[in-house]
């Protein structure tokens, strides 16, 4: 009887275990759904095919160590910190995260400041190479409409064969820093 309890228990756990693979607090990460989808928010891990990625913070001001945005707009400042989970490097670009916001315009969406990596050394360069393993932590600068406070920053997986694949948006209200 004892056997067959402790059996029942261990098959239990193990049940319990798998059922938490998806779940940001279980360590596993968020992974897309079947539909291929997968919804953040600051802190969750978001599981890719090449890497797992977070928005760690987040904050709008009008100006950033010297870089003024054009009238009308103000800075977003992320951080973000990416993990490659592939079994080799990884090419980044500086566009690979773009910023959404609501709005009723067809572009209610922005791609990082290019060349924003010339400010200082904790922004991401616009190329790189996310190396096996490797583990990189920075910041992606955005022009946006002035007066906004919540966003979403999204990544689309796309294929050599010009094929996508899943949607990751993290959405957040940045802080207020202006």
């Amino acid at each position: 009887m004892k056997k067959i309890t402790s059996v029942l228990l261990v098959t239990m756990l193990l049940f319990t275990l798998t059922g938490c693979a998806g779940n940001p607090l279980s360590g596993g990460g968020i992974k897309p759904d079947s539909d291929g989808y997968a919804n953040g928010r600051i802190g969750d891990k978001m599981v890719t095919t090449w890497f797992t990625f977070s928005v760690d913070s987040a904050y709008v001001t009008t100006e950033y160590e010297g870089y003024v945005p054009e009238d009308g707009n103000e800075l977003l400042v992320v951080e973000l910190t990416m993990k490659n989970t592939f079994n080799r490097s990884v090419p980044m670009f500086y566009d690979d995260f773009q910023a959404q916001w609501n709005d009723s315009a067809d572009d209610a969406f922005a791609w990082p400041v290019e060349g924003a990596s010339d400010l200082n050394e904790n922004m991401l360069p616009d190329e790189y190479d996310l190396a096996v393993n490797q583990s990189r932590t920075g910041l992606l600068l955005y022009e946006v409409p002035a007066g906004n406070n919540d966003f979403s920053i999204s990544f689309q997986e796309y294929y050599e064969d010009d094929s996508t694949g899943s949607l990751f948006f993290v959405y957040f209200t940045a802080e207020d820093r202006r």
